[in-house]
């Protein structure tokens, strides 16, 4: 296995999915650790530094969403994909409500799930951790958001964002007061319009209006059947 080879934790209780899924990632050159239950993958990722996750939702004893809120206390941007065999939107939206940042439903296919992987990681690279001092700042209102380090701060305090939520802050900034599709947010944020629902872009448009509600000036204004325009107002 290389040195540089990305490192991901496969959490799967599937013994048979498991082998599988480990075995064409590291055929891949991935470098992967596996965990059977909720337990041993937030032990293995607190012992562990790893590039992505891979998370199925239905685990013993603690289930994936757990397993995810968990990780995301601590850590913000690393990328969570949730495996789920179950066909609610519901639990898809619920998913995504916590941090996940995908998921693919099952029975999935490995071209797939490599497909988004190497998507996530690519993301991920483009938008290296800096220092304060080298980091793009961009001012939103009495916020600032910095784009390198996956951070929004209000008064010197920083909240740590996920890739999904920087890079939708991303887009929002660079279309500032511009109407902005559903079909546009989502082709520019997750490369599809298809096979990501609507509703689940709603989530993260929510995660962002409660961090921006300290701020009355900034506004996610909802066009029904259209999409979002993002403004600021000005203060006369």
């Amino acid at each position: 296995m290389s040195e540089t080879a990305f490192k991901i934790l496969l959490v799967e209780d599937d013994e048979a999915l498991r082998f599988i899924v480990k075995d064409n990632l590291e055929q891949n050159n991935f470098d992967v650790q596996v965990a059977e239950d909720g337990e041993i993958a937030l032990q293995l990722f607190r012992d562990n530094k790893f590039d992505l996750i891979v998370l199925d939702v239905m685990l013993p004893k603690i289930d994936g969403f757990q397993v995810a809120e968990k990780i995301r206390k601590t850590n913000e941007q690393v990328p969570i994909i949730f495996l789920t065999a179950r066909s609610m939107t519901e639990d898809k939206i619920m998913g995504l409500t916590i941090g996940g940042d995908d998921y693919i439903p099952k029975p999935f296919s490995m071209e797939e799930l490599l497909l988004k992987i190497k998507i996530f990681l690519k993301r991920s690279q483009s938008q290296p951790i800096s220092n304060g001092e080298t980091s793009k700042k961009i001012q939103i209102g009495k916020f600032v958001f910095h784009p390198d380090d996956l951070s929004l701060s209000l008064n010197g305090e920083a909240r740590s964002l996920t890739l999904k939520e920087a890079e939708l802050m991303k887009l929002f900034a660079k279309n500032l007061n511009k109407v902005l599709s559903r079909n546009e947010i989502l082709e520019q944020v997750w490369g599809s319009d298809d096979y990501f629902l609507g509703r689940s872009l709603d989530v993260f448009i929510s995660r962002l209006r409660k961090y921006f509600k300290a701020d009355p000036a900034v506004k996610i204004t909802n066009l029904h059947g259209i999409g979002f325009r993002f403004s600021i107002k000005k203060e006369n």
